[in-house]
């Protein structure tokens, strides 16, 4: 089975882990920090009117303390 990304592209973790030069990291930070000011806080304000089982998931998920 096909895995598919969560907030992150299989190349977008090589860029950000430096694997391709700064400038392939920065522009993937860049494209990361969009999806999360502009789409992760929609998909939020859905789970959290639609489904605020699955956004406790999510944050149990996230949130999880070390």
């Amino acid at each position: 089975m096909a895995r598919s990304r969560a907030l992150i592209t299989e190349t977008e973790r090589e860029h950000i882990a430096g694997e391709h030069g700064d400038r392939r990291k920065y522009e993937a930070v860049s494209r990361v920090r969009s999806r999360i000011t502009d789409e992760l806080t929609t998909d939020i304000d859905v789970l959290e009117t639609h489904h605020p089982d699955l956004l406790d998931e999510l944050r149990e998920t996230v949130c999880e303390e070390e």
